[in-house]
């Protein structure tokens, strides 16, 4: 199945969707944790905090960080931020494609994706992978933005999606494309009930959704 957030590309010119992906985290990856935390006012902080505590109920050994530094510049930085804590014989990084990781199965004991999925080029492809590498039992725990479903904060989370956000984030991060088509991938992208029921198609045995912060994000939780 083809979703409306697969058809939609940072850049307008032709080329596939995870090229300009790449691209696109490439040239923001300077302000990226600069602006999650500015436009969220530190609530990401929160949010991600959420989900790590949540895989920490299943006390993984082996975890897996899907989309966790996109584009060659993002993984720079991601390697930088290991060495100052001294953790490189903990966390290590490599580049694969989603939808057809070169990963064992059966070989993490928790998976995790941080507002990444919204990117994938082929969402059933990247949820049935990253089923695929847990171990049975395993939790995967991902956090999405997603537009509001009640008023007002619904009318407000638009009005500030469609003006001081892509506003704010063209001017820090000098990419003219990058947050427009954040907030287009957004309002295009499955939520709640209907994202659960991708995530059961996907392999999946359970699945349940949390809102988080009236609804501006979205925790998924689904067990193998």
């Amino acid at each position: 199945m083809v979703y409306e957030q697969e058809k939609i590309k940072p850049y307008k010119q032709d080329g596939k969707k995870g090229e300009q992906v790449e691209q696109m985290f490439d040239h923001i990856a300077h302000s990226y944790d600069q602006l999650n935390h500015r436009l969220s006012w530190n609530i990401d902080k929160m949010w991600r905090n959420a989900a790590i505590k949540k895989l920490a109920e299943k006390q993984p050994q082996t975890i897996l960080d899907v989309a966790t530094g996109t584009g060659e510049k993002m993984m720079e930085i991601g390697q930088q931020k290991v060495a100052v804590r001294g953790l490189q014989d903990i966390i290590s990084f490599k580049k694969e494609d989603c939808t057809a990781l070169t990963l064992p199965s059966n070989s993490f004991d928790a998976v995790m994706a941080a507002f990444g999925i919204r990117n994938f080029a082929d969402l059933d492809k990247g949820l049935a992978e990253m089923c695929r590498v847990l171990k049975p039992g395993g939790m995967l725990t991902i956090l999405e933005l997603t537009t509001p479903v009640r008023t007002p904060m619904k009318q407000l989370f638009k009005v500030y999606s469609h003006t001081v956000l892509p506003v704010y984030g063209r001017l820090v991060s000098r990419d003219t494309s990058a947050y427009s088509y954040l907030t287009a991938t957004i309002e295009a992208f499955p939520q709640g009930e209907r994202m659960v029921d991708i995530l059961l198609n996907a392999g999946f045995a359970k699945a349940t959704f949390r809102r988080l912060t009236f609804g501006i994000c979205t925790m998924y939780v689904a067990t193998k």
